[in-house]
């Protein structure tokens, strides 16, 4: 009922009797009810009352007062009460007599105490009579009793019984969330790269027994709850699990929660946590503290927190050492951590330092750890021991590093092998290798996949320039995928093979992007396009740039140009130019040319 008003302005209109004292506290009040209770079992238990005599020895054992509770659980026992049989036991097991406790357990659980066959049979565990521990507990656990079965469960997977699956999830259905948190694991273990089906079905039956440990309070449940619902992309659910169990003290929560700010852009917050996390001694998270002050340029801050990681029993930390020290320069310190993360068996720090051998020329000493790297499955190791392999002449043994790297996903790896394949003749695994290198983002591979499928075609018609072909062959698409990422060759192609559909503007903006990177063809051929359009002068600057790169074509145009010009000495100049640089056909053109010239010149 919605009260109007504040209490003082209700006693001041009389409808309630005020109080001549202070009242009793809530906590005071159940006091004095637990005291009342007290004084009336006592009482009923002076009477004979066997069952009030167990109830207020539970009750007397429950606050510790162990004196004031033995003699009426004695009493109770000795009356034949079971409840006070095992309570008995747990009082004695409390003041160091477990042989007797253990005793009083005996005759409270074959009375048929549960309870008193779960304390049983751990005092038998403890003491190391399993056999004698199992048959107690199992006793426990098949009375329904949760600890019971627990226990029980604990003592078969410590066995490697596979009953042991039964007991836990027994456990855990009756609301053991430490039994639950374990058959979460179980669970996860087993979701492994096997079946599909099986494998969905085990994560998901492993997420709802997560849940309902974390439910009840379990830190790492909630943790490994966060991190299933992180891979599955539902952020939100999984920064809550991760904020509660980090709450909790649980340093790889708070580690989680920091990448996850990290990524949505909090960088502060995650700082935070991260903190938080390397201050309990996680190291992930002092490796994450170290990387962020390095790419603040806080170098010596970053250092501080590798030492951290690494001192924390993360080998990452060693390798981030090396790293830094690497971009400052330090070669020697760099060589120095890279060592020491490389044999704590960190694979990326062994193909470091073998890069690291390796420029300083020590060829020797950079294969092993290539090896050692690659063996690891380092992807980068395998590609690099090809290169070292190659670089040696031995094409077979790189073929097969090649082969290895490519069979992992490196795109440079696929397209040396692409290239081998093409060199064999064997088309087939060349076009496989090479799609596999456009694929992953190789512009060479790219370019010559297009190259082997432009082979492929048959000749098209040809088209007026001007008349734009709207359609586009698969090889195109790729030449145009390699030519966006930077490729001089097959921004040219691209630019042909725009021309040939008539397409005037995109063949132009294709040369000009190559012509300006460099591409001596590039320029030429953009100069053809623009003396097309009637743009000579503009042609002659970029033929010009193509002659200076070694293009005789382009030399020879220009001696052209300089001829129809009237400019005979010029166009002698790049007369000989072109006859020095071919090829043949140009050479010989360029020569009949320069005779003209000359004759011409001295008439």
């Amino acid at each position: 009922m919605d009260v109007m008003g504040d209490k003082a302005t209700l006693f001041e209109t009389g409808r309630f009797v005020q109080p001549s004292g202070t009242e009793p506290a809530r906590d005071e009040m159940v006091d004095m009810g637990e005291a009342a209770e007290e004084t009336r079992l006592a009482l009923a238990a002076q009477s004979g009352d066997a069952e009030a005599a167990s109830v207020l020895g539970a009750m007397l054992l429950r606050r510790g007062d162990l004196d004031g509770a033995e003699p009426h659980l004695r009493a109770a026992t000795a009356a034949g009460d079971r409840a006070a049989a095992n309570n008995l036991g747990v009082l004695l097991h409390q003041r160091g007599y477990p042989e007797e406790a253990a005793g009083w357990w005996r005759i409270a659980a074959v009375a048929g105490s549960a309870a008193a066959a779960h304390a049983l049979g751990r005092h038998h565990r403890e003491r190391g009579d399993e056999p004698a521990a199992e048959y107690w507990l199992r006793q426990s656990a098949e009375q329904g009793h949760v600890l019971g079965a627990y226990a029980l469960a604990d003592l078969l997977e410590h066995r490697g019984d596979v009953a042991a699956r039964h007991w836990m999830r027994a456990a855990a259905e009756r609301g053991h969330r430490e039994a639950a948190y374990r058959l979460a694991r179980a669970l996860d273990r087993t979701a492994g790269p096997g079946e599909e089906t099986a494998g969905d079905n085990a994560v998901a039956e492993a997420e709802q027994w997560y849940r309902q440990a974390a439910a009840r309070g379990h830190r790492r449940a909630a943790l490994h709850l966060g991190a299933i619902l992180e891979k599955r992309g539902e952020l939100k659910e999984a920064g809550r699990w991760y904020l509660t169990s980090a709450k909790d003290g649980e340093p790889r929560a708070a580690c989680a929660l920091g990448f996850l700010l990290r990524d949505a852009g909090d960088t502060e917050s995650a700082a935070v946590w991260w903190l938080r996390a390397a201050q309990e001694g996680d190291g992930n998270a002092a490796n994450a503290l170290g990387a962020l002050h390095a790419e603040r340029g806080e170098t010596q801050t970053a250092e501080r927190w590798y030492r951290a990681a690494l001192n924390a029993g993360d080998d990452n930390g060693a390798y981030n050492l090396g790293l830094l020290c690497a971009e400052q320069g330090r070669t020697a310190q760099a060589e120095q951590w890279y060592r020491r993360a490389a044999y704590a068996g960190h694979r990326e720090a062994a193909n470091a330092l073998a890069i690291l051998l390796l420029q300083g020329g020590d060829t020797t000493g950079a294969e092993p750890w290539f090896s050692k790297a690659a063996e690891a499955g380092s992807v980068d190791a395998a590609f690099n021991l090809g290169i070292l392999y190659a670089g040696r002449g031995e094409d077979e043994m790189a073929l097969r590093w090649y082969e290895r790297a490519a069979a992992a996903g490196h795109a440079e790896a696929a397209l040396q092998v692409g290239i081998a394949r093409l060199r064999e003749g064997d088309e087939q695994e060349a076009e496989r290798h090479l799609r596999c290198a456009a694929g992953g983002g190789s512009a060479e591979g790219a370019y010559r996949l297009a190259t082997l499928l432009d082979a492929r075609r048959p000749p098209e018609p040809a088209h007026e320039l001007g008349e734009i072909v709207q359609e586009k062959t698969e090889c195109e698409e790729w030449y145009e995928r390699a030519a966006s990422q930077g490729h001089r060759r097959a921004q040219v192609r691209v630019g042909m093979l725009a021309a040939a559909r008539g397409d005037v503007v995109e063949a132009a903006r294709w040369y000009r992007a190559a012509a300006e990177a460099g591409s001596r063809n590039g320029a030429f051929n953009l100069g053809l396009l623009l003396a097309r359009e009637g743009s000579e002068p503009e042609a002659a600057v970029w033929w010009t740039r193509a002659a200076d790169a070694g293009h005789g074509r382009a030399a020879l145009r220009l001696a052209l140009v300089y001829a129809r010009r009237g400019e005979l000495a010029e166009g002698q100049r790049w007369a000989d130019r072109a006859v020095a640089l071919g090829p043949a056909e140009v050479a010989e053109r360029a020569a009949r040319l320069r005779d003209a010239l000359r004759e011409e010149l001295f008439a």
